[in-house]
């Protein structure tokens, strides 16, 4: 999974081992690499059996993310290491440390004292920022793969999501203690999205093509959204179900944008404050395939894509419209960098889904059930008919036989 994180000046890009950090605006800062491969192997105090099955990982990045104010950047990799970078004055790695599992998605806290890691069994470990060679500590668990994991903006509630259409809103401060459950979706929910000026609004998005707004407080929805009803050129409806990788936000505006699997076209909507609710004002049709996008400190919207000759394009509001920039300096520079990892994005993305595996499979058995019916009510018949047919004959037999014969 390829992440793309933009924050105050910086455009950073995990593609598989690599972190690559590029600064915008006419910075002198040169750009920053960080390969996973190298760094320090951290091992696990007293192993499960299950952690032994898992194996050796790839050092391929698997999720990352920026604290609120850029001070901070945190990712974790395959193979269970959560690695800790302070960004100012210039970017330094200052712990790695070991995750119990794989992780799925992190979150830093607002006051950026703590990093919430959610892993593939379901359980979210807390790790301290201040004390950077701290082991981790389990806050909360489920009973299903976690999918994501956000902090409220007052980091009053930690807010989780699976793969069983859950959403669980828990209080910080004691995990234990839930504050509600956001029920409706039909399939796993891929993302969840606190608004961060929108009081207690959170926005999430599932296998089932919605998005749904809620009060989480409350476990109240507000709005859903059926995604497969906007389409990319205005013509036909998706008919496929489709998943949401990415929802990101810009403060400027209210603007949303949301990315799906697989599906090359990015959805804008806009949040009313006044109506709270989500307007949707233009699809963005992709030549190829999006990967990540990312909001910049200018409203400008990045999106990565299946593309070597167009690795990342920029699209820029004009007129109420979004349009893409093509002669912008900072697209340039970011382009030839990325371009050097297209081997890597191409070896641990090309063709792949993020979310297909998670489907729930089916089976019809009323199907099985009325076609096994229909074979016993025919056989059923067969056996009467014949049966009637020996005593229609038998009968014959006995008026055709003359009586000195009996």
């Amino acid at each position: 999974m390829a992440v793309l994180a933009v924050c105050g000046d910086v455009v950073a890009l995990s593609a598989g081992s690599v972190l690559t950090v590029v600064p915008l605006r006419g910075s002198s800062s040169r750009p920053f690499f960080y390969d996973c491969s190298t760094a320090e192997r951290k091992p696990l105090d007293n192993k499960s059996e299950d952690d032994v099955c898992e194996g050796q990982g790839s050092d391929r990045i698997l999720a990352a993310a920026f604290s609120a104010s850029g001070n901070y950047f945190a990712l974790t990799d395959d193979n269970k290491r959560l690695i800790l970078f302070c960004t100012k004055p210039s970017w330094k790695c200052i712990s790695i440390r070991a995750v119990v599992r794989r992780c799925s998605s992190l979150t830093i806290t607002l006051s950026e004292d703590r990093i919430f890691v959610a892993d593939k069994s379901g359980d979210v470990y807390s790790f301290a920022i201040a004390e950077p060679q701290k082991k981790g500590q389990l806050e909360l668990g489920h009973l299903s793969m976690l999918l994501d994991v956000a902090v409220s903006p007052d980091d009053k509630y930690i807010i989780t999501a699976d793969r069983d259409e859950k959403i669980r809103v828990s209080l910080l401060k004691a995990p234990h203690n839930i504050a509600s459950f956001c029920l409706g979706h039909r399939e796993f929910v891929s993302r969840i999205l606190v608004l961060p000026n929108a009081g207690n609004l959170l926005l999430s998005s599932s296998g089932d093509s919605t998005l749904r707004l809620w009060e989480y407080e409350e476990g109240r929805e507000v709005q859903c959204c059926d995604l497969t009803s906007y389409s990319s050129s205005g013509g036909e409806n998706l008919e496929k179900k489709i998943a949401v990788s990415r929802i990101i936000y810009c403060r400027p505006g209210n603007f949303i944008a949301v990315l799906c699997d697989s599906f090359p076209v990015v959805y804008l909507f806009q949040f009313d404050i006044v109506s709270q609710r989500l307007i949707h004002t233009q699809s963005i049709p992709l030549k190829h395939r999006g990967w990540d996008i990312a909001f910049d400190a200018a409203s400008g919207l990045w999106v990565l894509q299946e593309d070597k000759d167009e690795i990342i394009a920029l699209y820029r509001l004009v007129e109420g419209q979004w349009q893409q920039a093509f002669d912008d300096k900072e697209l340039k520079k970011i382009s030839t960098i990325f371009r050097e990892r297209w081997a890597l994005l191409q070896e641990c993305l090309g063709g792949k889904t993020f979310y297909g595996d998670l489907y729930k499979s089916t089976h019809d058995n009323m199907a099985s059930y009325l076609s096994k019916k229909r074979e016993r009510q025919e056989q059923m018949k067969k056996r009467k008919g014949k049966h009637l047919e020996e005593n229609k004959h038998l009968k014959k037999l006995k008026t055709e036989t003359p009586s000195s014969c009996l």
